[in-house]
């Protein structure tokens, strides 16, 4: 039974939503799976991972892969955010992302420019350690 393309548009559309409801924020595959399942919106996981390959492919969301082995996260792209003024922070333990919003990792980023001809490509760049929240509940 084939379904109608209004209603792909109408998950599509549900998912692109909740991604821009983050507000810049990653999330994975999984993490919308369990938001439309708490909310009983009937969304499998293989129709969101098409749609966030789509969403991807047209330049409304971005794919971080970021050590191989867990999943990808994905983000909006607000035209007035700039991803690659900024690094990024993997958590270890709770594997959540997060922008470096810093003037130090900015210098950093222009040192190995000026210093050493060498071009860093900021959407590559990831930090890996432990955020607070997993710090604190040791």
């Amino acid at each position: 039974m084939k379904r109608s393309s209004n209603y792909n548009t109408k998950q599509r559309e549900a998912i692109l939503g909740y991604i821009i409801s983050l507000s810049g924020a990653h999330v994975t595959a999984a993490q919308i799976t369990e938001h439309f399942a708490k909310e009983s919106v009937p969304i499998g996981r293989t129709t969101i991972y098409r749609h966030l390959d789509k969403l991807t492919r047209n330049g409304a969301v971005r794919r971080y892969t970021t050590d191989g082995i867990s999943g990808a996260c994905y983000q909006y792209i607000n035209n007035s955010e700039n991803c690659d003024t900024h690094l990024h922070l993997k958590c270890e333990s709770c594997g959540e992302l997060k922008h470096a919003e810093c003037e130090m990792l900015r210098q950093i980023k222009r040192h190995v420019s000026d210093q050493h001809s060498f071009e860093v490509n900021p959407l590559k760049i990831v930090l890996y350690g432990k955020c607070e929240e997993c710090l604190n509940s040791v």
